[in-house]
C-alpha cells in the first residue's frame, strides 16, 4: 500500500482538513490548522506531503511522524506541529480501516464506554451566564467552560476582580454543587494578575482554571499552582512532550494538549502517558471541526487518565458553518447524558461528507483573532 495522492481543503468556519488516498482507496482523514493560520499550515501540509509521503507506506506512521519532524533542521512550532497533526491522524484513520478496527482499539482498546464533555457559554455578563448556563443544563450537560473575563489590566483592578467573581458565582448558582464549570483565563492575565484571580475564584470551585499565564511564561505557571487549592490546567499551546514537561513539574491538575496542533494521536498518546507519571489529568483542548474531535475522541477511550472533552458544536463562533455540516453520519455525536459514546467504526470513526467538504472549500472567510488594546494604545492580550 502506498500514497498516492494529499489534498487540502480550507473550509468554513476556519478549518483545514487533510484528504489522503491510498493506491488500494483507502482514505483517510485528518485536521491540520491553526486557527488563523489556515493557509499557512495547508503550505506545510504539502511540503511535507511533497517531501515524505508521496509513494510512503502509509502504516509505516512512527517512521513518517519521526522524519516529519525531525528531517529538517529547523524544526518545531506550532506551523509544523499541527501541518504534522492532521497527517497523522489521516495515517492513523488509513491504518484502522486497512485493519478493520477504531483506532482506539489500535492503541491498547477501551478503558470507559463513555467520555465526558462541556461546552462553551459565553462568560460575558452574569445575566447572560445565568441563561447560557441553564440552557446547556437543560440540554444535558453536567459541564461547562467560560471565559474568566474581557480585556484585563495587567494588575487587575478590585473592579475587574469583582467582574470575575461575578461570572463564576453565576454560574455555581445555577449549577449547584452536582455539576462543574471551568473557566479560562486564555493567557490575558499577568503571573501576579492570575494568582489574585485564582484568590477571588476559590468559593465557587470551579473544575479548573485554565491557562493562567501565557505559554512562554510556563516557567513561571507554579506561582499559580503554588498560590491557589483550585486545578490548574494548561496545554493548549504546548505542542510536544517538551513544551508540556515544565508544566506537569510545576504543578498542575490537568493537561490540555490538542490533537490539530501537538502532533496528532501519536504525539498526544505521549503526552497523555507523560501526564499519567505525574498523576496528572488529560482533557483534550478541542474548539475545532469534526476530525480534530474524532481523534480527541478515539485518544479519550484509550487513555486512563482523561478527564473531560472539550467540543465546538454549536459554539458561539461557528457562525458560518457547522461541525456537524461535514459529517454524513452524525449519530457518532449524539450526546448522552453529557457524554459522547464510544465511537465503533472503523479509523477515526466518523464518516465525513466529501461532497460537502469539496464544496465548501475555499469559501471559509479569512479569520484573525481580534487584536486588542489598552486605553493607552498599547498591545493588549486577546
Amino acid at each position: 500500500m502506498k500514497i498516492t495522492r494529499v489534498e487540502t481543503f480550507a473550509v468554513p468556519p476556519r478549518w483545514l482538513f487533510c484528504r489522503i488516498e491510498t493506491d488500494d482507496g483507502l482514505v483517510g482523514w485528518g485536521e491540520p490548522v491553526v486557527e488563523g493560520r489556515a493557509d499557512t499550515v495547508r503550505t506545510a501540509v504539502h511540503e511535507l506531503a511533497d517531501q515524505f509521503l508521496t509513494g510512503a507506506d502509509p502504516s509505516r506512521i512512527e517512521d513518517l511522524w519521526q522524519v516529519m519532524t525531525k528531517g529538517s533542521f529547523y524544526r518545531g512550532g506550532p506551523v509544523l506541529s499541527s501541518a504534522v497533526a492532521g497527517i497523522d491522524q489521516a495515517l492513523w484513520d488509513i491504518a484502522g480501516k486497512a485493519l478493520g478496527a477504531p483506532v482506539h482499539r489500535l492503541l491498547g482498546g477501551p478503558v470507559r464506554e463513555r467520555a465526558r464533555a462541556y461546552c462553551w457559554v459565553g462568560g460575558d455578563e452574569p445575566a447572560a451566564v445565568r441563561d447560557q448556563v441553564a440552557a446547556q443544563v437543560e440540554a444535558g450537560f453536567t459541564a461547562v467552560k467560560m471565559n474568566a473575563s474581557g480585556r484585563m489590566s495587567r494588575l487587575p483592578t478590585v473592579s475587574e476582580l469583582n467582574d470575575v467573581a461575578a461570572r463564576a458565582e453565576a454560574a455555581r448558582e445555577v449549577l449547584g454543587p452536582e455539576r462543574d464549570f471551568a473557566i479560562d483565563f486564555h493567557g490575558r492575565f499577568s503571573t501576579a494578575g492570575a494568582v489574585r484571580a485564582a484568590g477571588v475564584l476559590e468559593p465557587y470551585a470551579p473544575m479548573f482554571v485554565e491557562e493562567p499565564v501565557l505559554p512562554e511564561y510556563t516557567h513561571l505557571i507554579g506561582q499559580v499552582t503554588g498560590s491557589t487549592a483550585l486545578p490548574v490546567a494548561t496545554g493548549e499551546r504546548l505542542y510536544s512532550r517538551t513544551d508540556v514537561l515544565p508544566a506537569l513539574r510545576a504543578g498542575i491538575a490537568v493537561l490540555q494538549p490538542d490533537l490539530s496542533h501537538a502532533g496528532g494521536i501519536s504525539e498526544c498518546r505521549r503526552i497523555a502517558a507523560l501526564a499519567e507519571t505525574f498523576d496528572v489529568a488529560v482533557a483534550p483542548h478541542c474548539p475545532l471541526g469534526p476530525l480534530a474531535l474524532a481523534a480527541s475522541l478515539q485518544l479519550a477511550f484509550c487513555t486512563p487518565n482523561f478527564l473531560i472533552q472539550e467540543q465546538s458544536i454549536g459554539i458561539h463562533y461557528n457562525a458560518d458553518a457547522e461541525l456537524l455540516d461535514y459529517v454524513a453520519d452524525r449519530s457518532v455525536f449524539r450526546f448522552d447524558e453529557g457524554h459522547l459514546l464510544r465511537p465503533t467504526a472503523l479509523g477515526l470513526g466518523v464518516e465525513i461528507d466529501e461532497k460537502a467538504v469539496r464544496d465548501a472549500d475555499g469559501s471559509a472567510k479569512s479569520w484573525h483573532n481580534p487584536l486588542w488594546r489598552y486605553g493607552d494604545g498599547a498591545f493588549a492580550e486577546w
